[in-house]
């Protein structure tokens, strides 16, 4: 009743008969640090699954292999959201998106199962009715918007200019839009170690290199060669991102900006046409080559 159930931790509490509901719950949240059984694992906004397992295993819990067979292929349909996904056969995780970002403890000897579900827990306790409610208006499946808010992490770590970013993305998904073509270099053909691109950091590097990915895909996630969307999330959003996409109409640059680029200082630069986007894109380099970069 109170959305908490993913925030209540592992470990022995000691209760009062006069505590209320709400201290009991405030109780059962508090980190109990001195079980020798249970392990704590951080996991930042906007890590792809890949980086989940990998952590999982550092942390000695399980193998990265055994988190992500779970996490893909495990039954969680007691979870709301995870009877709201969509199924599409060109997406190259299943978990991808909806494993929630936050810091966890978990039982040395637990199952895997349980493990991944603590963190659908999370998820599905953030996804409130009312986000449900924003989504549908905006007319996309709980993959799609979870998509969106992936790219928009990527692109725009700044929290202050989330809506921003998700403002030029809606433009140009919208019909009728001018620049079909989402064009993030976060999920896009780009083979270059300084960028942080899904496919050749995450999907290649799960493969083993580039040629060894499956063509269809690459085809499904380059977003400079489909319009729309990829087949799926490219990252776990954090709750911000969340929610800032949700916002993208609130913002200055929804309706006919389609660019934007950012400098070394944080500085974003928003255009409505591209003749527009290459000064700005002048100007970040300036900007840039000032610093020594």
């Amino acid at each position: 009743q109170t959305d908490t159930a993913g925030t209540l931790q592992y470990g022995e509490f000691t209760f009062s008969s006069d505590m209320s509901y709400d201290q009991i719950i405030e109780t059962l949240q508090e980190t109990n640090k001195e079980r020798d059984d249970i392990v704590e694992v951080t996991f930042p906004e906007g890590i792809p699954a890949v980086e989940f397992a990998n952590r999982m295993e550092e942390a000695g819990l399980c193998t990265a292999e055994e988190f992500l067979e779970e996490a893909n292929n495990g039954d969680f349909s007691e979870f709301t959201f995870w009877n709201r996904r969509d199924e599409n056969p060109n997406q190259f995780m299943a978990c991808e998106g909806y494993l929630f970002p936050d810091t966890y403890q978990f039982f040395k000897d637990d199952s895997v199962h349980n493990m991944v579900a603590k963190l659908y827990a999370q998820f599905d306790a953030n996804m409130t009715d009312e986000i449900y409610a924003q989504i549908d208006e905006m007319g996309f499946t709980l993959t799609e918007f979870i998509t969106l808010a992936s790219i928009v992490q990527e692109e725009a770590g700044d929290v202050e200019h989330q809506a921003d970013v998700a403002a030029v993305f809606m433009n140009r998904l919208a019909e009728g839009s001018p620049v079909s073509k989402l064009q993030s270099n976060c999920s896009s053909y780009i083979q270059n170690d300084d960028d942080n691109n899904y496919i050749y950091n995450t999907i290649a590097w799960y493969y083993g290199d580039w040629n060894s990915i499956p063509a269809e895909i690459i085809s499904a996630y380059d977003t400079y060669s489909i319009e729309g969307l990829p087949a799926g999330p490219i990252s776990n959003p954090g709750l911000d991102a969340i929610l800032n996409t949700l916002k993208y109409k609130e913002s200055e640059y929804y309706g006919d900006y389609y660019y934007f680029v950012t400098d070394l200082t944080g500085k974003y630069y928003f255009a409505k046409t591209y003749e527009e986007h290459l000064q700005n894109d002048e100007t970040r380099l300036e900007v840039n080559a000032s610093l020594g970069q």
